[in-house]
């Protein structure tokens, strides 16, 4: 039923608890390529020509932090692949970069045929989750493809 699994990984521990799951339907679902993805979402910091007065950052510190950020994503999914092994099963990386998280990864699933993603949400609620957002939950309402959620060890019940 599944042969294209995306899973979008932000780099931590508690994102990765997702991995015992993905290799469950790895095995168990007839899967052919499971493709792990980091974003390296951009720096939206004050960027000038003028920093003389050290209120921004000059275009080329903030190159530098960008291409940094997506080194660090690369090494990253590197490692991971690494550790990961799916019998039969093409295991792929990509780093996505240039927008917001969420709406990269929907538009990857889009056009990459992904029949599931697999993904892990931190468990935030009521004004920790209003004020910080949940990649989890904008990809569940802007991915064309079903999406499994999975909760990270720690969180309790509760709205």
């Amino acid at each position: 039923m599944y042969k294209n699994v995306l899973v979008p990984l932000d780099g931590s521990e508690l994102a990765e608890c997702v991995l015992p799951h993905v290799e469950t339907i790895a095995k168990g679902c007839g899967v052919t390529t499971v493709t792990f993805v980091r974003v390296a979402e951009p720096m939206r910091v004050p960027v000038s020509d003028n920093v003389e007065y050290g209120d921004a950052f000059s275009y080329k510190e903030w190159e530098e932090v960008e291409a940094a950020l997506k080194k660090a994503a690369v090494n990253y999914l590197t490692k991971l692949l690494s550790r990961v092994k799916y019998d039969g099963v093409d295991v792929k990386m990509e780093v996505l970069d240039g927008g917001r998280a969420a709406d990269l990864i929907a538009d990857y699933a889009t056009k990459n045929e992904t029949d599931l993603i697999v993904i892990a949400t931190h468990g935030r609620s009521g004004v920790s989750r209003w004020v910080w957002g949940s990649v989890a939950d904008r990809v569940l309402r802007s991915a064309c493809v079903p999406v499994l959620m999975v909760r990270a060890p720690g969180c309790y019940p509760g709205i």
